[in-house]
């Protein structure tokens, strides 16, 4: 027991065998039969077999009547010897009883002491094997008392001697076997489940364990192995740690998810993981395996194997179809004595995402080569490994050496060697610090001011992985542009100092940002308001009173935001003391708005007068024209009149004239024409001008209306032997317009060419097909039209000479073009001194939705 010395186990039998194995039956029974010694000692009397009295006493009383048979005796003597018989009797069988007794106990007081002595024997024995150092019990009863503890462990098991700590088993028992032992003792003590087991202490020591279950007890025995049993207890740990371990493994490879296959010497599949289910399409692992499912074809499984005939390891990249795709995976393939493993890592984004950084990089080269900032990237090394063309430019260094991979100290002394790089005062201090680069995080800026007169900015940008990306930007220009904006800004800024126009920018948040004296002025604000950063509103609030209609309220709207039309626009307003100003508000850059005032006082003064004038000539002209419309119409019926008479005295029957009288008869009726014809032009004009005349728009023929004014001008060509030429050769047959008036203009031009050519020479008129219409040309040979005449040959009511025979009202060329221009097409002249005149009219293919009166 736990706190006493373990008892002698005196002699033992030396025929019996001491060793632990045959011990542990004997200490199993010791532990029984120590327990139920006690009991056995209190039952020792009870269990003598009883003697049995009932015979003895009848054959007494038998023998004692017989012998008293010859006797006679009274009733109360015969009671009395009853009396005395049975007494003598009674002690008799008492003795006899009393005897037989002690004979029987003493016989089995020898049989039990011999039992006893045994049972002493078998309990010194067992208490000297469980006083053994290779073994201890721990004992339950079924009264659920604390446990006893028999026996001890040797030291170098690990296990404590402290019975607390003793049975806390995660204390000095590995994790895995202490969580294994308290398992099977809690089956062992609530449902009798017997158990061993072989156990880990955390030094590494094996200890056996074994737990049995009696109807009183339930007894957990640990014993210290032997060095053979220790040794295959080791073995047993390690089996278990190592089926552990596979277990986990092949736990962990089948939640990978990558195809992993474990295959026996002759091929076939031994194991295989969810992922290479998958990947041949069965349901299952059990199926594909077996299925003998393969997951690369035949070629590639002789190139495996082929391989691993001359290396155990497999790792190339083969192809294979899943699911109609064809994927690529990184295959690793073992082979061992009993077989091979191999897993494929499914490769096919990582190729693409390769292929896409390859792609990238290409593009950020190309990129790169075409920017106009020079750019070097040096590896780790300090060795180049690409610069684009802007770099190669910028120092104007050979192809080639560039190609070779120079280092970036070389590179700089290269530089230096060659007159590119200014010297400083402490070379080599100067180059360690740019080169410092390279073990720096953060980038470092320099500004380099080259002998040529440039000036460069240096970046130097430490790479993640080592190495750094170069950076050398021409400031030159920069600088010059800087400078030369600076320059601009205060020539603008005096420019605007001294302009007549007031000039104010408003920002993005409605404050004033610019203003020049010109716009202080006209609004009669202080000159600080720039300076005071005034609000939009708060300049309203001042320059409100000054105006009649202010648009001030239309500015704020538009600075700040509110008129969500971002255009510019114009307007104008006029002051209360008689100012005009027209403003302007345009969108700049940045949200600002600029605002200009002009001060158009005079210039709308100077406006008012005109117009007025041109009210007072308009109406002037209109008077004019309708007193000559009036006068016209008034001759109209004298002169018809005159014409009707002239012709009747020229009619035979009214009696016969003189050759006096016929000639004056004949001017007249010539001189009549005339200013009938001059009404006529000055009647057409006006109702031109008034915009009420229509065209009767129709097919022409062309060939009889070029015949009709022909004849018309017939008299006239006659008397100055005036040949006329038609070319009607590219004339289209038809036209459409108004016929009367396209005989009226060509009328019109043969009048005018006749009054200007020579006499005897020719008169030309053409008609032609155009894409773009028809167009008629007259062409005389006569002197031609000056320069300074030409512009005014359409204006009405200016007769020109110039060689002419007759002075006309000067119509015919101003009926000519508003005739044509109301048809919408146009008309030209073509002249040159000596070289005649050519008057050349357009006719549009379709003139339907002209306008109905020319400009």
């Amino acid at each position: 027991m736990p706190g006493h010395a373990p008892r002698q186990a005196g002699k033992v039998d030396s025929g019996r065998n001491t060793d632990s194995g045959d011990a542990a039956p004997a200490a199993m029974g010791f532990a029984l039969t120590r327990l139920a010694g006690s009991a056995l000692r209190r039952s020792l009397w009870a269990s003598a077999a009883a003697f049995s009295l009932v015979p003895h006493v009848a054959q007494a009383q038998e023998t004692l009547a017989a012998s008293l048979l010859p006797f006679s005796f009274g009733t109360f003597e015969v009671i009395q010897v009853s009396m005395l018989v049975g007494v003598m009797g009674a002690a008799l069988l008492s003795a006899i009883f009393l005897m037989r007794e002690r004979a029987r106990s003493a016989s089995e007081n020898v049989t039990l002491r011999a039992k006893v002595a045994d049972l002493n024997g078998a309990i010194r024995r067992s208490e000297a094997l469980l006083g053994l150092r290779d073994q201890r019990l721990i004992v339950w009863n079924d009264d659920h008392r604390k446990p006893e503890l028999l026996g001890t462990l040797p030291s170098e098991t690990g296990a404590p001697e402290e019975r607390a700590s003793f049975l806390a088993f995660g204390r000095w028992l590995t994790s895995r076997s202490a969580a294994a032992l308290e398992n099977a003792v809690a089956g062992l003590r609530e449902r009798g489940a017997a158990f061993e087991l072989v156990i880990e202490a955390q030094n590494g020591s094996p200890i056996e364990v074994q737990g049995r279950r009696t109807p009183a007890y339930a007894i957990v025995r640990f014993v210290s192995l032997s060095e053979s049993r220790r040794q295959q207890a080791r073995l047993k740990l390690e089996n278990q740690r190592l089926s552990a371990n596979q277990e986990t493994m092949l736990g962990l490879v089948d939640a990978l998810n990558m195809p992993f296959w474990i295959k026996a010497r002759d091929g076939q599949l031994r194991w295989v993981n969810r992922a290479y289910a998958a990947a041949v399409e069965t349901g299952d692992r059990e199926t594909a395996m077996r299925e003998g499912k393969e997951l690369f074809g035949a070629q590639a499984r002789e190139t495996i194997e082929k391989q691993h005939s001359t290396n155990p390891v497999f790792a190339q990249t083969l192809s294979t179809v899943i699911a109609g795709d064809r994927r690529m995976f990184a295959v690793t393939d073992f082979a061992g004595a009993e077989g091979s493993a191999g897993v494929a890592v499914d490769t096919s984004e990582i190729e693409a995402v390769r292929a896409e950084y390859e792609r990238t990089v290409r593009s950020h080269a190309d990129t790169l080569d075409r920017l106009t900032t020079a750019v070097a990237i040096f590896d780790e090394d300090q060795k180049l490994r690409f610069f684009n063309q802007a770099f190669q430019k910028l120092w104007e260094l050979d192809h080639a050496f560039l190609a070779s991979s120079p280092d970036n100290a070389l590179l700089v002394d290269r530089l230096r060697s060659e007159g590119k790089l200014a010297e400083q005062p402490e070379w080599r201090r100067w180059k360690e610090n740019l080169l410092s680069a390279y073990r720096s995080v953060d980038p470092q800026e320099h500004l380099w001011h080259l002998p040529d007169g440039r000036t460069i900015r240096v970046v130097a940008n430490p790479q993640p992985k080592g190495g750094v990306t170069w950076i050398f930007e021409n400031l030159t220009e920069k600088i010059d542009l800087e400078s030369r904006y600076a320059t601009a800004v205060r020539v603008q800024g005096e420019t605007l100092d001294n302009l007549a126009e007031g000039v104010a920018v408003f920002g993005p948040d409605g404050r004033i940002r610019l203003s020049n004296p010109a716009f202080n002025a006209l609004w009669q604000l202080s000159d600080d308001i720039v300076a005071q950063k005034m609000h939009i509103s708060a300049i309203r609030s001042r320059c409100d009173p000054l105006a009649k209609d202010s648009p001030w309220p239309g500015f704020v709207a538009t600075v700040t935001g509110f008129d969500e039309e971002r255009r510019n626009r114009q307007g104008q307003t006029e002051l209360v003391d008689g100012v005009v100003l027209r403003y302007g508000v345009s969108h700049l850059p940045n949200g600002q708005v600029m605002i200009t005032f002009v001060d158009m006082t005079d210039g709308v003064n100077v406006e008012r007068a005109l117009k007025e004038k041109n009210d007072a000539l308009e109406k002037a002209d209109q008077l004019k024209n309708d007193f000559v419309q009036h006068v016209s119409y008034e001759l109209r019926s004298p002169l018809t009149n005159i014409i009707g008479f002239t012709e009747l005295l020229s009619m035979p029957a009214t009696g016969p004239l003189g050759p006096r009288q016929r000639e004056y008869v004949e001017h007249i009726g010539t001189s009549s024409s005339v200013l009938l014809t001059i009404v006529n032009d000055i009647l057409d004009l006006a109702t031109v001008d008034a915009g009420i005349m229509q065209l009767d728009i129709s097919e022409v023929n062309v060939g009889k209306t070029i015949e009709a004014a022909s004849e018309l001008v017939a008299d006239r060509l006659g008397e100055h032997a005036i040949s006329l030429k038609v070319e009607t050769a590219f004339a289209p047959e038809r036209m459409l317009g108004d016929e009367t008036r396209i005989r009226q203009i060509l009328y019109n031009l043969l009048s005018n060419a006749v009054n200007y050519a020579p006499d005897g020479s020719t008169v030309k008129l053409a008609c032609r097909r155009l894409e773009i219409g028809v167009e008629f040309s007259v062409h005389d040979d006569g002197p031609g039209i000056p320069a300074e005449v030409l512009d005014t040959v359409f204006r009405r009511f200016e007769p020109r000479t110039n060689g002419g025979r007759r002075r006309g009202a000067g119509l015919g060329l101003s009926i000519v073009k508003s005739l044509v221009e109301l048809h919408g097409g146009s008309v030209r002249i073509e002249t040159a001194p000596d070289q005649g005149t050519t008057v050349i009219c357009l006719f549009p293919i379709n003139p339907a939705g002209m306008r109905d009166a020319a400009e």
